[in-house]
């Protein structure tokens, strides 16, 4: 397809409902998850006495959790061929583990309730980015993904905006606001089931069905996008350090969730037009621009002692965001086979979690044994290690194909 053609068909096809819909059913579940992660990290150290390490560990291990478990839900999407009913089954867990946290008393019932929550996100994810790629035409899947990341961004600066009101509201009474954090994340099962329709399907291929060993069958453009992503993804840590700097930085109790106030805002106004750029001049060079953004966003929060530092810090950290997560899925629904696309997202989301765990533990143990200084330099030093990962793979992808 010509340059002229390919911008044409972009600016007259429209992003489909259920896009939208699975949008608005992110943004709200996204409003629930941030109004309790955004006070979790102080709540762990402060309430239950934890350290950097603990907030390092149990962060890293409920996305590997949460990643494992993407795996089999796109397996299992493509060979039932349903993948509405594995999302709402996701989203239901996620809305039940929100009824946990006020109850928690000890560090044990956090990791559970995050392993329930990280269980059903991983079984919401890979089937709601599968559906994505199934209702999207080819031409409009940057615009697409990066419009369902920017509706979930929506939901990422409302959470903290409406725990930091409550936490003035409340006198900081975290338990409380956990309560109420339960009321959007029931109510985004319900967008989901109302507004969310399966689209037609040819009929599946006969010979076996559920298989595994359908993973190394992936195609090499799969297996070297899934390379690439695992490698940004170990290098940019949770952002819990990002909650815990607040503090160093100036920040009072109440007014930490600003951090991801700031955070989705900026992340929310760039993932959908970097998208629509994608579509024009293709993925995989904006991908390697957000690693390099990503080294400037740990550069300066290695040495944010003020609050108007660490906020630059956090602008470019959500600037990273926007630049990069949406991309990431665009090139796996672009890479991978039709027949494959659950499964590929899921071992896409696995290879992720993994290096994720890795990345957050080290950076917890570098906080405690040498200061929060420490992590972010070693992050700033692993962006550069892997920047040339992603200028590679932009590289090889022009000379395959365009976009």
């Amino acid at each position: 397809m010509s340059s002229f053609s390919k911008n044409s068909a972009s600016q007259r096809a429209a992003v489909p409902r259920t896009v939208w819909m699975l949008g608005f059913v992110s943004l709200l579940m996204d409003i629930s998850s941030e109004m309790v992660q955004t006070l979790l990290p102080f709540y762990l150290v402060t309430g239950l006495g934890a350290s950097a390490i603990a907030v390092g560990f149990i962060e890293g291990l409920s996305v590997a959790i949460a990643t494992t478990t993407k795996l089999f839900a796109g397996v299992v999407s493509d060979w039932t061929r349903n993948r509405k009913t594995l999302a709402v089954f996701g989203y239901g867990l996620g809305a039940f583990s929100k009824l946990l946290f006020p109850i928690a008393t000890s560090i044990d019932w956090i990791i559970t309730a995050k392993a329930i929550d990280r269980v059903g996100k991983g079984l919401r994810g890979t089937p709601r980015d599968a559906l994505i790629a199934d209702v999207t035409p080819p031409e409009i899947r940057g615009a697409a993904f990066g419009l369902r990341k920017s509706l979930d961004t929506v939901g990422g600066f409302a959470g903290p905006l409406a725990a930091i009101a409550l936490m003035f509201a409340l006198n900081n009474n975290v338990h409380v606001i956990f309560w109420i954090a339960v009321v959007p994340a029931f109510l985004s099962i319900i967008v989901l089931i109302v507004g969310v329709s399966e689209p037609e399907r040819p009929p599946r291929e006969g010979g076996p069905g559920l298989r595994l060993r359908d993973i190394v069958r992936l195609n090499k453009w799969t297996w070297l996008v899934i390379g690439a992503a695992s490698a940004l993804t170990f290098v940019r840590f949770s952002e819990a350090f990002l909650l815990l700097k607040s503090q160093e930085s100036g920040f009072q109790p109440a007014w930490i969730p600003l951090t991801m106030v700031i955070m989705h805002a900026v992340y929310g106004l760039t993932a959908y037009p970097t998208g629509r750029f994608s579509d024009v001049i293709g993925r995989t060079g904006l991908l390697a621009i957000s690693v390099a953004v990503l080294f400037l966003a740990y550069a300066v929060l290695a040495y944010a002692n003020s609050i108007g530092t660490f906020v630059l810090g956090i602008i470019l950290w959500g600037l990273h965001m926007g630049l990069s997560q949406g991309l990431l899925a665009t090139l796996i629904a672009e890479a991978a086979p039709q027949r494959l696309k659950g499964t590929a997202f899921g071992v896409f989301n696995l290879m992720t979690g993994a290096v994720v765990l890795a990345g957050n533990v080290i950076a917890g143990l570098l906080w405690d044994t040498y200061g929060s200084f420490a992590t972010y330099a070693a992050g700033a030093g692993l962006s550069l290690l892997a920047l040339p990962v992603l200028i590679t793979v932009s590289r090889m992808k022009a000379r395959q194909a365009p976009g």
